[in-house]
């Protein structure tokens, strides 16, 4: 005889059960953004008109002014991205022309002097606490708000140059990721490295910001670039980064001389002397043989200096307070240093090409 399989299952104890089935298993899915993606994709997925999107790049790039978003710039440099591989030298050329023209639209923005001031008090906060309270953050335009809340997004940063002053820039990554890529060697190597070497700021003011160690670094760079890339397009913004290099390694800058005098290896920066002893050991660089009759400057006595190295000092050179003045226009002539300024135009220390 079968015996009835008996049970202690009861309504009762399901009736729990029973309520999440009604409360969860009955209500509405959440809705999920798999659609959008499918568009996306299928968006994607379709061919695109290279040659129209091209011909069309100019003027979109021109079309970019201080009151689009950032959404539109990337755009943008996705499409460059897709023609710059399909561009000649020239044509690249003037595409990165066009990119500097449209970050620099894109970067402006018009304040009252009572929103220049907010704006420079906030940003330099901003660049030296990141978590600062935002308490500012009200008086500046609304692009600035708007260009603040967006730092990090399509290369744009704030630049710290020093004694309170920053202001937005595009990265100097920009460059080196975006044109880089498909340029030639020579372009690719120049924008690559001068953008690593322009990260961060170079000096702020009349003072060296960069050691002695990575200012020699850089010039034996920059000189053996001109050894291999002897017909680069950069070639002369290579000359002139050797060259003031080369000043920042033997002479420094107003507020951070190498020396106060010249008189002896004493009176030489001892951090810079290092380093040009160094650089005297190196085969086959004309900045070892300037390293090297450096030093042997030092050991000149003054009668020796005006003796060998005769010069003239101008009326204004002659009135000049600076004491070490003459040592200075004689260092120049012995080592054939050139004769440069940062008030030269061309600004090779704040992007990845000079500008």
């Amino acid at each position: 005889m079968t015996v009835p399989l008996k049970t202690n299952f009861s309504v009762k104890q399901c009736f729990p059960f029973f309520i999440f089935i009604l409360l969860f298993g009955c209500q509405k899915p959440e809705p999920q953004p798999i659609p959008e993606q499918v568009q996306k994709q299928s968006q994607q997925d379709e061919p695109v008109d290279l040659s129209l999107l091209c011909k069309n790049l100019e003027k979109n790039m021109l079309a970019i002014n201080a009151e689009r978003t950032t959404f539109a710039l990337e755009q943008i440099n996705q499409d460059l991205k897709l023609c710059l591989p399909l561009s000649t030298l020239a044509e690249q050329q003037h595409l990165l022309a066009l990119s500097t023209q449209m970050y620099n639209n894109f970067l402006t923005v018009d304040r009252t002097a009572a929103q220049q001031s907010a704006f420079e008090a906030y940003a330099f906060d901003l660049s030296q606490h990141p978590t600062i309270q935002q308490n500012r953050f009200e008086q500046l335009t609304l692009r600035d708000q708007y260009l603040l809340k967006h730092k990090g997004q399509a290369y744009i940063e704030l630049f710290d140059r020093g004694k309170g002053r920053v202001n937005y820039r595009r990265s100097p990554e920009y460059l080196a990721r975006i044109f880089a890529p498909y340029m030639p060697p020579a372009e690719q190597v120049f924008i690559e490295n001068l953008a690593t070497q322009n990260m961060q700021p170079v000096l702020s003011e009349h003072i060296l910001i960069v050691e002695p160690h990575e200012i020699a670094s850089r010039a034996l760079f920059w000189e053996d670039y001109l050894h291999q890339y002897p017909k680069s397009s950069y070639r002369k913004d290579a000359e002139y980064l050797l060259q003031m290099y080369t000043l920042f390694l033997f002479k420094g800058m107003k507020d951070s001389p190498v020396s106060d005098s010249y008189i002896d290896k004493y009176a030489v920066q001892s951090s810079s002397l290092d380093e040009i002893e160094k650089l005297a050991e190196v085969k086959n660089s004309h900045l070892a043989t300037q390293a090297t009759k450096f030093l042997h400057f030092l050991q000149l006595s003054e009668q020796q200096r005006l003796k060998d190295i005769p010069v003239q000092l101008s009326p204004q050179e002659q009135q000049s307070q600076t004491e070490n003045q003459l040592a200075v226009k004689q260092l120049d002539q012995y080592l054939g240093l050139a004769n440069l300024s940062l008030s030269n135009p061309r600004d090779c220390f704040s992007d990845a090409v000079c500008l």
